[in-house]
């Protein structure tokens, strides 16, 4: 199998067929083996009974089903897991990201990059609550990881399969992706593509999900800074967290030498929970080097959404994961 295009789907009835329809006219002419990947990520419209028609005509589309809502995360994460193509393609369901745009993947794929990212260099979305959040966004992501994207959000992506599959996806983390995978080395570029105004249907993202973005950033800084010297991040935070203890010491030291009789638990009580968190970070530190020098998880033993996955097109078997 040459590629697998994996999207995910959450209420978008109006969209998956048109969807469909546009992915078979991009891929066709490519002449490439290929397979399509729905993820219907616990819609409660009729998302899932049109995708169930779709994969009845067409033996190159398999369909999951979540049972509940998980997220795209999740969605994509099961998607990667069951796809069987060398080059995998992840895309909105939404119809915003341009199927047409899918051989320009290829094309610079062909160039020996691992990992090609799509910009939405003339993005249609409302400027207040999409544009601008994402332009700080992806500024503060590039800085912090040392990987400069300039559309991280942009789910218009193409993956070598042996390159994704290692990276464990959690949370909100397919926006960073490309710096996960900068820690293996992989060769990452980016391309301008087409970006569609949304014709039907509301949007899942807003200004609620920015706190998630910033704790997620914090872990991924976290990984790729210190994922090979955890105890380096948490014996400086350990040091940063002596400096208020130091001076708290110090302070109580001088009121007992020049004011005996003063009470003193405030500065005392100070001391002794920043030298605690101190010990604690240390400690934290310690651990966690431990796991890392001895730990041997494999990523497919990491947590996945539960899901059902459908293949229409083999008599109909439903097999639970």
């Amino acid at each position: 199998m040459d590629i697998t295009v994996i999207v995910p789907f959450y209420n978008e009835e109006a969209c998956i067929e048109n969807m469909h329809m546009e992915l078979v006219n991009a891929l066709e002419p490519t002449d490439l083996d290929y397979e399509l990947i729905f993820v219907d990520d616990g819609s409660k419209d009729a998302t899932f009974s049109k995708a169930k028609q779709l994969a009845l005509h067409d033996p190159r589309l398999r369909v999951i089903k979540f049972r509940r809502n998980y997220g795209q995360t999740p969605a994509m994460a099961a998607g990667i897991d069951h796809a069987r193509g060398e080059i995998l393609v992840t895309m909105d369901g939404d119809l915003q990201n341009d199927p047409a745009d899918i051989p320009l993947f290829l094309e610079k794929m062909g160039e020996g990059y691992d990992i090609v990212v799509g910009w939405r260099h003339k993005r249609q979305d409302k400027l207040v609550t999409r544009k601008i959040p994402s332009k700080i966004a992806n500024w503060i992501i590039g800085k912090v990881t040392g990987v400069p994207i300039k559309d991280n959000g942009c789910s218009l992506k193409a993956y070598r399969a042996d390159v994704i599959k290692k990276i464990p996806l959690y949370s909100d983390m397919h926006r960073f992706i490309p710096a996960m995978a900068s820690l293996s080395g992989s060769r990452i570029a980016e391309i301008k593509v087409n970006h569609n105004a949304r014709m039907s249907g509301v949007s899942k993202y807003g200004l609620s999900r920015i706190y998630k973005v910033l704790l997620d950033l914090i872990a991924i800084k976290t990984i790729v800074s210190f994922s090979s010297r955890p105890l380096v991040w948490f014996g400086t935070l350990g040091l940063i967290a002596a400096i208020p203890s130091f001076i708290a010491s110090v302070y109580l030291m001088l009121q007992l030498i020049t004011q005996p009789g003063a009470p003193a638990v405030v500065t005392m009580g100070v001391a002794v929970l920043f030298a605690c968190l101190t010990i604690f970070l240390l400690l934290s530190g310690v651990l966690c080097e431990l796991i890392y020098k001895t730990g041997n998880q494999k990523i497919e033993d990491l947590p996945r959404a539960t899901s059902e996955i459908i293949n229409f097109n083999q008599a109909d078997k439903v097999q639970g994961l």
